[in-house]
């Protein structure tokens, strides 16, 4: 029995968020996490692409990212966190929007999300148990 939402196989299962949007995020989380460990490390010395070796920016871009969503999309991206994190299993997928709804009631999605360690690769990992290979997804 597969931990995958029952959907019919003409029809894709609606995550709330579009893939390539969840994608996008996990690319920037991915490069806030490898700059913030570049800086924790002080390997910071090649200055060659200065928006790219920001740190700061690059927070600054993935808040953005997240805020410009709507109140049902970072539902959704709190959920998919959490299903790659293994708090929820896909088949509980409606528990885990229903409680992230709750959670987001406060706001500060972009906060919280950006709080998580290595968001980039919870995301991914949600995507993936659904089925979806982040990596295989254009960018």
């Amino acid at each position: 029995m597969s931990d995958r939402p029952e959907r019919d196989d003409d029809e894709d299962f609606d995550l709330g968020i579009a893939v390539p949007t969840v994608v996008g995020i996990i690319d920037t989380a991915r490069q806030v996490d490898e700059m913030e460990e570049d800086v924790e490390n002080e390997d910071m010395q090649d200055e060659e692409a200065p928006d790219d070796s920001d740190p700061d920016g690059l927070a600054e871009m993935l808040e953005e990212q997240i805020d410009a969503l709507n109140e049902d999309e970072q539902v959704a991206l709190i959920a998919l966190a959490w299903v790659g994190r293994g708090d929820y299993e896909t088949d509980d997928w409606e528990e885990a929007l229903r409680l992230a709804r709750e959670r987001n009631e406060r706001g500060g999605a972009a906060a919280y999300l950006m709080g998580l360690e290595m968001l980039g690769d919870l995301l991914s990992e949600g995507l993936s148990a659904f089925g979806i290979a982040a990596e295989e997804t254009g960018r």
